[in-house]
């Protein structure tokens, strides 16, 4: 199984700190938050990883090479401007293949155990979403979770609303047909759901999306004082 890591972001909120270094380099526990998936994408036998590049695109992959000093191999592409996560992850179709892969945002932690990804069995479905508790910053969540489904607000299902982690298991073929270009991944899902095609299921693990400095800075805290040990 391959994986792709999103990580052409400019990271705006970040700012300053992403003046210089692209957002998926900040360290959190002396290492960079991109290097915490490729490591336990390779704990789990994961070792072909495609990441995306736009923003700083020469340093980050100055950086991480060719993933061999992490025992892996990654794939980079290169995106003139963002593309967004859709428009991303089409311009790297030739590069992931035909099968389904594991989707990461290189800018969120977690101690979710990847090697469950691996048991994920799409069948007719066109991807499988990792839920996590409505973070403070997002109170209202992003879908809702009933009997191992995933669903829109519109859809008016009865079962728990939670958010999207950014962590994913995604068919190829939820992009068949679409142009190259900027789009968004979210409206994708979306119709996924609306056509009963998305499974999902809800972490119990730590997790945090690095948005702003003051989270980036109290995670590495947290980290470093063996909170997450």
């Amino acid at each position: 199984m391959k994986a792709m890591i999103l990580a052409a972001g400019l990271g705006n909120r970040m700012r300053p700190l992403t003046l210089y270094k692209p957002k998926p380099l900040l360290e959190v526990g002396g290492k960079a938050l991109i290097v915490w998936h490729i490591e336990k994408l390779k704990n789990i036998g994961v070792t072909e990883i495609v990441i995306n590049s736009a923003w700083l695109a020469d340093i980050l992959i100055g950086t991480l090479g060719d993933g061999s000093q992490f025992g892996v191999t990654i794939r980079w592409t290169r995106e003139d401007e963002g593309l967004e996560t859709a428009g991303g992850i089409i311009n790297a179709l030739p590069l992931l293949g035909d099968d389904p892969f594991i989707l990461l945002n290189g800018d969120v932690w977690t101690t979710f155990d990847f090697a469950s990804l691996l048991d994920v069995k799409l069948g007719e479905d066109l991807a499988h979403l990792v839920f996590v508790e409505n973070p403070s910053q997002h109170p209202n969540g992003d879908f809702t979770l009933a009997n191992g489904r995933a669903y829109t607000f519109d859809q008016d299902v009865q079962g728990e609303n939670l958010t999207f982690s950014g962590i994913s298991v995604i068919d190829p073929k939820m992009f068949n047909g679409l142009e190259q270009g900027k789009r968004p991944l979210a409206p994708l899902l979306k119709q996924g759901m609306l056509d009963a095609k998305v499974s999902a299921e809800k972490m119990a693990a730590a997790w945090v999306d690095v948005g702003t400095p003051e989270r980036l800075s109290a995670l590495d805290l947290q980290i470093r004082q063996g909170k997450y040990a």
